[in-house]
Parts: structure tokens; sequence; C-alpha cells
């Protein structure tokens, strides 16, 4: 058991991975990440995947293409092969809002590098045929975009943290953090006491408990979504890109031969239940039958639940506590965790070696919603 680190990561998913990987890679020694279980066991694991820099909200659109760099370079920088398929993002839009709300979000990507567009219904069913265009107004599409392997990227930046000198705790439990004067002092496990004087939080959907223990309130809520596999589908274009129904958050992209499906349930109610049930089947089911006929002919083989991790303006929290020294947090990302992970790791190391980050994230700080300076994202999955 480790007895003293400069810096303890709580927390072993795409965040927390990446955030020990950037600092051990910065140089900083003595780094330990405790994940309760084992690496990428909790929401990384059950993500979908997606990776994007498509969003309403300028920090998002900049982390979100910032990691897209990232996980590009990923195989050289980290020597990992993470299954990455750049085959871009196709958002389906059905009402003059959506049409009028994407055209604003493309022109601020375009403006920050990002080369989305709006495009016809015919183009749209070009690059995903299993669609039908039946009310369908308009498309926004980036080919930037696309999806890889969660777990691939966790066990590599967990790899590459390793090589650089940090130490990777699993099955390790954080039981409570002890301050003296509002200085952190040590962080107890149930494998023993580690004494350090800074925490990163990288909880996701478990935070809220962590920040309690320093006396931070941070608004996450756990929020199960499930994901349903298909059995493979013939002649399934490879090319085929990440696809949303954006009225119905209905979504689907290439999962080895068949396909992955989910859809956001608005019955679901906050909890940390990750057992699969089949009350939002209907739901799901008139969704592709209005929008993507042709799934309601593939067989399900397999699914899964996870948890998203939801603040109230469905927006990430990052920062240092105020109130607390040095207790620093990201988290919260509410389904878009995943895809920042490279970047936000970037971001908390320059946080805590006191540069000045590529973007700055302080619209992000848990204070907002004291401040009343909600930062909401409208393209949420």
């Amino acid at each position: 058991m480790i007895r003293s680190a400069r810096v303890v990561v709580i927390g072993g998913g795409v965040i927390g991975t990446s955030i020990a990987y950037h600092l051990a890679a910065a140089g900083v020694d003595d780094v330990v990440l405790v994940e309760r279980d084992e690496l990428a066991s909790g929401s990384t694991a059950r993500a979908a995947g997606g990776v994007r820099a498509q969003f309403s909200d300028e920090l998002n659109i900049q982390l979100g293409a910032r990691s897209l760099e990232a996980f590009d370079r990923f195989g050289q920088d980290l020597g990992h092969d993470i299954g990455l398929h750049r085959v871009g993002y196709l958002f389906l839009l059905s009402t003059p809002d959506e049409v009028a709300q994407f055209e604003a979000g493309v022109r601020l990507q375009n403006d920050l590098g990002v080369p989305s567009r709006l495009i016809d219904p015919a183009e749209a069913r070009r690059l995903s045929p299993l669609i039908s265009t039946d009310g369908l107004l308009a498309a926004a599409f980036s080919p930037d975009d696309g999806h890889c392997t969660p777990e691939s990227v966790v066990h590599g930046y967990a790899a590459g943290a390793r090589r650089h000198g940090a130490t990777v705790l699993r099955n390790c439990e954080v039981l409570g953090i002890e301050t003296w004067r509002d200085t952190i002092t040590a962080v107890v496990t149930g494998k023993g006491r580690i004494v350090t004087d800074t925490v990163v939080c990288a909880a996701g959907a478990w935070s809220r408990s962590i920040g309690a223990m320093v006396g931070v309130d941070l608004p996450v809520e756990p929020l199960r979504r499930q994901i349903a596999v298909t059995e493979p589908v013939p002649d399934l274009p490879p090319d085929l890109p990440m696809t949303i129904d954006f009225t119905s958050s209905l979504y689907f992209h290439t999962e080895g031969p068949g396909l992955l499906v989910g859809m956001s349930d608005p019955d679901e109610r906050p909890g940390f239940a990750t057992d699969t049930h089949d009350r939002w089947i209907p739901r799901l089911c008139a969704a592709m039958e209005h929008r993507a006929p042709a799934l309601l002919d593939l067989r399900r083989t397999g699914g899964w639940a996870g948890l998203y991790e939801i603040t109230p303006d469905h927006n990430a929290l990052i920062g240092e506590a105020g109130s607390c020294s040095r207790f620093l947090y990201a988290t919260g990302f509410s389904g878009h965790g995943f895809l920042q992970g490279p970047a936000v790791g970037e971001v908390v190391r320059d946080l805590y070696l006191g540069r000045v980050p590529f973007v700055d994230i302080s619209p992000l700080s848990v204070d907002r919603f004291t401040a009343d300076a909600l930062r909401p994202e409208a393209n949420l999955v």
C-alpha cells in the first residue's frame, strides 16, 4: 500500500486515468490513482463510445475538438489501438427550431475550426442508408467525429501513467478525506491511509459523496441509460456515421458486424441501478419505426445499462474548490465525459501546475450554480 502521494486521483474511468497520465507525463511524481473496483468498470465501460465536437457550447466544442486530435494520435502517443472510426456524426433534424439551433451551432463550430455543415435529407440518406427521410428537414454532419472503444482508452492511459511513474490502485475504495483547517491532509481507503495535500475527484456518478467528504457540494445525479446490440447487418456500410435522430434521441453506430443502438428514456428516474429492463423498448421501437424502420427487423443479441452523471444544466463541473485546498474536480459531464477525457486531462494537469489551460474553463466551476450562471448544453444525446 502506498503511504503518501503528491496527488491522489479518485476514479479509474477515462477522466481519472487521463488526468493521472497527464500529471505523470508532465513530471509530477507520486501520482496515485485509486479505483474502488476495476479500471473502466463504472460509466466508461458502458459508454456508447462516440467522439465529437458538434456541440452548442463553445467550451464543449473546444474540449471535443482537442480530444479528437488526441484520439487520432492515441496509438502513436500511447501505443494502444482504441478502434477509432472517424466516420462522422450525423444529427437528423425534423423541426424548424432544431434546424435553426443547429445552423447557429454549425456557425460557431466553423468559427472554431470544426468542419461541420448542414446537409439536405437526400445527402443524409446517402450517408446513413438505414434511415427514412419522411418529415426530415435537414441534418448536421461533421466528418471529423466518430466512435472508438472506451475500455481501450482507459487502459492506454493507465499504462501510460504507470510508465511515467504513477501508481494505480484497483479495488481500493475511498472511505474518507482528512482535513485540517480546510487543508487536505490524507485520503483514507479500504487499504490504508494515503498522506497527501491534493485530491482530484474524477468519480463520475459517485462524485457527490466524494465532494461531501471535504464539504464541497458537487450537484451530480446518476441516471441509467441503456444500450442494445443487434445481430450482424448484411451489407452494412463500413463508413456508417454515428446517426442520431435529434427529436427522439434514437442513435446507432456500427458495433462489429452489427449495430449499437441507444436512446434516452424520459421515464427513467435518478439512481444507481444498472440492471437492464425492457420498459424502454416500446418507445425505442416507435422511434425506429418513424426514423429507421429497417432496424425493426434486427434481432437484439445483447446490451447493457450504465450511468450518466447529470448536473442541473447538463454541463460538466471542472475546477478547484475555493473552500478546501487543494480539492480539484472533473465530473458531471452529462453524457459527454468519455469524448472529452483527453482534453480534460490536460486542463486538470494545468490547473494543478498553475499553468494557463488551453481553454478558460472557469465558467464550468461548480460556483456557477450559486451565482445563477448556468451554462446549458443543447446538443445532448
